[in-house]
């Protein structure tokens, strides 16, 4: 891009993009340098999420063995490694499988990020100053409804955690007249999620203030015509860009954008459509070296067992006769002074035991982790709410700390939104300024096992140890009966039966 080009505002150059004779590869490539960030390793995440795909499992890097069987060679009972690159031409030697054990310890931690920081529903705080913005309220979370915001956040965050960043691209579809939102309208309200993961490229383009001024995605489509295009799509607070390139790979073919037809287009609500949110990188990252150890490790412990775990007897001398096999109580027989004792090991399972152990503790301390495996939790009846607050408290501190990617999101997701509300609603005064007033802050609850007892103890006490509930509400509550007024009278008459008695004659 030539000196006086780089002069011009995203938008400027975009607008001279669309004229006869632009040169739209170079805005192109402006739109993508304005990452701030380096584009993820989406490949490689990928690889290391998929426990098959794990070095472990790679014959290269961790080849089968190569035993010799014919007892007239020199090398009989040799193990050697199997050469991936070379055929097996020769006779005499069989292949043996070594042991190889993969983990899926990475997407565990990526899953029990997610179940922490959304296994709450998000919740709003709000204080409407007047009738209109309670309208707008209520037609927020309307929209959140039905786009199944809890399911948006969750797909979300294990996108961000998995491959470090995701976008969501909000807009509207027309449709059949109806009041949802407490105004008649045809549109209706869509999310769409876009992610290295889904095979897209994001660029989000920033400015000196590090605001986002225009957000690009780049992503692949087969035509009707069976041809692969590569498209360029790029949002700004005014227009949506769409462009493709045939052979954009190949150098020989000199692949070039085109403006696709129908585009721009005009953009209403004045705001980028799209919520964009990153993390510097997977939530794995920093115990990938240790995961790799502990499979390498158990693999390894794995062929070890497979030589040596079953009982092997060491005799000095000679033996005369041996019990046959499983013959109860069979006994060995051998000549004067011979010997015979099972071989064990010493020190080694235990040192294994040991590595094993530590890496675990190593991997789910780093990664603020917590162990909710069976053998852990299984005495978990009898804890407190104090000591399950205690138990969890480090997933809790990274809630807090993810709550700095998320608290931006979900607010420039509510942004988003009222946009499109104030723009929706024009035929009535004065809604467009309570949407653009209302203020809405998202609260992030982070997951944990509620003990009721301990808060209903603690309410009672604060309460002068009084009843703080009725009966009706307990029931209700408890959801156990359809007709809660009835399951009352059916209580009381057996109370009620519980303490009457029949006087009658005395009996000898």
């Amino acid at each position: 891009m030539n000196e006086d080009k780089r002069t011009l505002t995203i938008d400027q150059l975009l607008a001279e993009s669309v004229k006869e004779g632009a040169d739209i590869g170079a805005v192109v490539t402006e739109l993508q340098n304005g990452r701030v960030t380096t584009q993820p390793q989406t490949t490689e995440y990928q690889q290391q999420l998929e426990p098959k795909l794990h070095d472990v499992m790679d014959v290269k890097k961790r080849p089968d063995k190569l035993v010799v069987v014919d007892k007239s060679a020199e090398d009989y009972g040799e193990v050697k490694n199997v050469n991936p690159n070379a055929e097996l031409q020769r006779e005499g030697v069989r292949i043996e499988p070594v042991a190889r054990i993969a983990l899926a310890i990475q997407r565990l931690i990526r899953d029990r990020a997610v179940s922490f920081t959304f296994g709450n529903p998000v919740t709003y705080a709000s204080n409407p100053e007047d009738d209109k913005q309670t309208w707008v309220l209520q037609a927020i979370k309307r929209v959140f409804y039905d786009t199944k915001i809890s399911t948006v956040n969750r797909r979300a965050a294990r996108n961000i955690y998995g491959t470090t960043e995701v976008a969501e691209l909000w807009y509207q579809v027309e449709g059949e007249e109806h009041e949802l939102y407490g105004f008649k309208t045809k549109k209706k309200f869509k999310v769409a999620l876009f992610s290295p993961a889904f095979g897209d490229t994001l660029y989000p383009y920033f400015d000196e203030n590090r605001d986002m001024v225009a957000f690009s995605r780049e992503f692949k489509r087969k035509g009707a015509d069976l041809k692969t295009r590569t498209y360029f799509e790029t949002y700004t607070k005014d227009y949506h860009y769409l462009w493709s390139c045939e052979n954009k790979e190949d150098k020989q073919a000199n692949g070039q954008w085109e403006l696709m037809p129908g585009f721009p287009k005009k953009l209403a609500i004045g705001k980028i459509p799209v919520v964009y949110g990153c993390q510097p990188k997977v939530e794995w990252e920093d115990v990938q070296s240790l995961i790799e150890r502990l499979e390498k490790l158990l693999s390894n412990f794995a062929d070890t067992n497979d030589y040596h775990a079953s009982p092997k007897i060491f005799v000095e001398g000679k033996i005369i006769g041996f019990a046959r096999k499983g013959e109860a109580g069979g006994i060995i027989e051998g000549e004067e002074g011979a010997k015979a004792q099972y071989l064990s090991w010493q020190s080694a399972p235990e040192s294994v035991k040991l590595e094993i152990e530590t890496l675990l503790k190593m991997i789910y301390t780093i990664t603020q982790t917590p162990d909710i495996s069976f053998d852990t939790v299984k005495g978990i009846g009898s804890v407190s709410g104090i000591a399950l607050k205690l138990l969890f408290m480090d997933a809790h501190l990274k809630v807090q700390d993810k709550c700095e990617i998320f608290n931006e999101y979900i607010q420039r997701r509510i942004n988003v939104v009222k946009a499109f509300l104030a723009v929706a609603n024009k035929q009535e005064q004065g809604w467009q300024e309570a949407a653009e007033h209302l203020v809405v802050e998202p609260i992030i609850t982070p997951y944990i096992i509620e003990d009721e007892q301990s808060k209903i103890n603690i309410l009672t006490a604060a309460n002068g140890n009084k009843q703080i509930a009725s009966r009706k509400a307990t029931v209700q509550r408890l959801g156990w009966a359809d007709d809660v007024d009835e399951e009352i009278k059916a209580i009381e008459a057996e109370e009620a039966q519980e303490n009457s008695f029949l006087q009658g004659e005395p009996t000898i």
